[in-house]
């Protein structure tokens, strides 16, 4: 248990959650991130608040941005930009099937890192070489899949916000078709496929939730009992927690919460 404080190192970039210590930044505050390569600046999305979950492992503020970190902060924005368009450039000129989605200068490891996505494999030896004599140091080229390559870009989902790659999701779970059968959704690809044209990650979020209620409430089509009169479950309503039932006495539907229909016994014992 401890202070919690959410921070981003770009605008609408992922946020990254860091242990305040004697800190209170406020919102908007600039602050000093340990990272492997050192002290870098974010700016606060969440202000410190007392989190009762476990925070140890979780970085530590090395202090508030001062007036020379704001500056080098600014000069390593123009390396990333500089760096971006010639690393473009190059690789049209080179005609290599490669989009370079983000740059990663490291001036303590000697080194830039350039992530890209390609849909084949690519020899980029000579791109290599044309690449370390124009920027004049030592690169690294780094491919990313589908999922990475949205995380690192941010993209706007079909929910209308950014996705939840590009902002709080680090770890990726497998997402299976099965899950959006279960949450009765399409299995059209092109409305359950996000940004990245895998799955949507956020199928994941709810479906324990589909699952217990398939576990506990009568199935489609069985003959139940409810406060209304003896009818036959016709669909379920999972975030109402009810279940809309065509009643056998003059065939209409009504909705019922979970609690009130009594399915058969039968039934009931054979789930168990």
């Amino acid at each position: 248990m401890g202070m919690l404080c959410a921070v981003a190192f770009s605008r609408n970039g992922q946020l990254h959650y860091a242990d305040p210590g004697d800190l209170r930044p406020e919102v908007g505050d600039v602050v000093m991130v340990p990272t492997a390569q050192g002290p870098v600046a974010a700016t606060v999305m969440w202000a410190s608040e007392y989190s009762s979950e476990d925070t140890e492992g979780f970085p530590r503020l090395a202090g508030m941005a001062t007036p020379s970190d704001l500056v080098a902060t600014e000069l390593l924005r123009k390396t990333k930009a500089s760096t971006l368009v010639a690393a473009r450039k190059l690789i049209r000129a080179h005609g290599l099937p490669m989009k370079v989605l983000a740059v990663d200068p490291q001036p303590s490891a000697g080194k830039i890192v350039i992530f890209y996505s390609s849909p084949d494999t690519v020899d980029f030896r000579s791109l290599l070489r044309d690449l370390s004599a124009t920027l004049g140091s030592r690169i690294e080229l780094r491919q990313l899949a589908a999922r990475d390559a949205v995380r690192v870009t941010g993209a706007i989902g079909s929910c209308g916000r950014d996705t939840c790659c590009s902002t709080f999701l680090k770890d990726f779970e497998p997402v299976t078709l099965a899950m959006a059968r279960d949450q009765d959704l399409p299995a059209n690809p092109m409305r359950i496929s996000g940004a990245c044209g895998r799955l949507m990650c956020c199928l994941k979020y709810e479906h324990p939730l589909y699952q217990e209620f398939a576990a506990t409430a009568p199935a489609v089509g069985e003959q139940v009992d409810t406060p209304e009169g003896p009818g036959r479950v016709v669909g379920h309503s999972v975030p109402g927690e009810s279940l809309v039932i065509k009643l056998a006495a003059d065939g209409t539907k009504t909705v019922c919460p979970k609690a009130s229909v009594c399915g058969a016994r039968k039934a009931y014992e054979s789930r168990d």
